[in-house]
């Protein structure tokens, strides 16, 4: 392993933005995980594991510990006999995929193979160990019901270990790895059960649109349309990372929509103009979209404060507009969240992961 000392985090980050690592290092095995984690250990550090480093927010002072960044690469096919493999059936196909994978270029991998499960997750950055911890999810579609099982290096018991999906404690953007077990477990594999030859989910009216508008949504979209759109999709709201966008300097959507009941749905509708856009989330639960809700407590597209923004395309992105600092986008996020507070009842929650604070 090669240890580095002070090296700046921004670069890894989608945000462009953090100060430096007292220690870094990246781990290409399992083995160097185990290595990494034992030398923090023994020198009593604190452990920070980056992974694409697209929902995250370090800051400016950097992070007083080793970040460890997992490197791992590898993606292997598993055909199970359910996967007959021939064109117009549908089969099962398990793929397990390493930690440091890029998560897009899995998603494209799995469309050319013609597997259904995670096609409306195109676009989205980072890589694939990161998709677990959140429960990534986008377009009427979340990684749970596609994953099969997750290895993970336990920290505490210092050995491997393997959860199947229903010990995972999947909800929306949780797991036990966020929640429960936060900074106990260090993902290096996860793998996928997808449906081969399987149909595409729409289920998402955004995602419909915009397939009716290409004239490819009235029949059996594939699922290399469904994925492209939903990248044309994602790049009309600046949540496709393209050099040189000012847009894309962001850790994707900075809020959780949240989920209500109907008598606060009822609330925010005797505060507001117009009916508040809904979905539902389980029964007597709605959730609500936080750009609706932002939009409504007075921030448009472009709103900045200082080098801060919010992104000229969604509300939902708040962005680096240049040479931003945390602190920066904090003071934005926190007068976002007041101001909606203050007019709906309702605190957002952050979504990034927090570094360094």
């Amino acid at each position: 392993m090669r240890m580095e000392e002070n090296k700046l985090l921004a670069p890894f980050t989608t945000f462009g933005i953090g100060g430096p690592a007292r220690w870094f290092v990246e781990a290409g095995s399992e083995d160097e995980i185990v290595e990494a984690t034992g030398w923090a250990r023994q020198r009593g550090l604190k452990l920070f594991v980056l992974g694409g480093g697209s929902n995250l927010l370090v800051a400016d002072a950097g992070f007083d510990g080793l970040v460890l960044r997992v490197g791992l690469r590898r993606i292997a096919v598993a055909e199970t006999a359910e996967d007959s493999g021939q064109a117009g059936q549908v089969g099962q196909r398990v793929y397990q995929v390493a930690a440091g994978e890029d998560w897009d270029g899995f998603v494209e991998r799995t469309v050319e193979d013609n597997c259904a499960g995670v096609e409306c997750l195109a676009g989205i950055p980072g890589t694939v160990g990161g998709t677990p911890v959140q429960n990534v999810g986008a377009y009427g579609q979340e990684v749970a019901p596609a994953i099969e099982r997750v290895r993970a290096f336990d920290l505490e018991e210092q050995a491997f270990i393997e959860f199947s999906a229903a010990e995972c404690g999947f909800g929306y953007r949780l797991s036990r790895f966020n929640s429960a077990d936060r900074g106990r477990f260090i993902v290096t594999r996860v793998d996928y059960r997808l449906t081969v030859g399987g149909a595409p989910t729409l289920r998402y009216a955004d995602l419909q649109r915009a397939l009716a508008e290409r004239g490819i949504g009235g029949g059996k979209p594939s699922l290399a349309e469904v994925a492209a759109v939903v990248r044309r999709v994602r790049q009309s709201k600046g949540m496709l990372l393209v050099e040189g966008e000012p847009d894309c300097r962001s850790a994707g959507s900075f809020f959780k929509n949240p989920v209500v009941n109907e008598e606060q749905v009822r609330q925010i509708a005797g505060v507001s103009e117009k009916e508040p856009p809904r979905f539902q989330a389980g029964p007597g639960q709605v959730k609500l979209p936080a750009a609706w809700l932002i939009e409504q407590a007075g921030f448009a597209k472009g709103y900045a404060l200082g080098a801060a923004g919010v992104s000229s395309r969604h509300t939902l992105a708040l962005v680096n507009r240049g040479g931003a600092s945390a602190a920066e986008i904090l003071a934005l996020a926190g007068q976002i969240s007041t101001a909606v507070e203050a007019r709906f009842g309702i605190r957002l929650e952050m979504e990034p992961v927090m570094v360094g604070f």
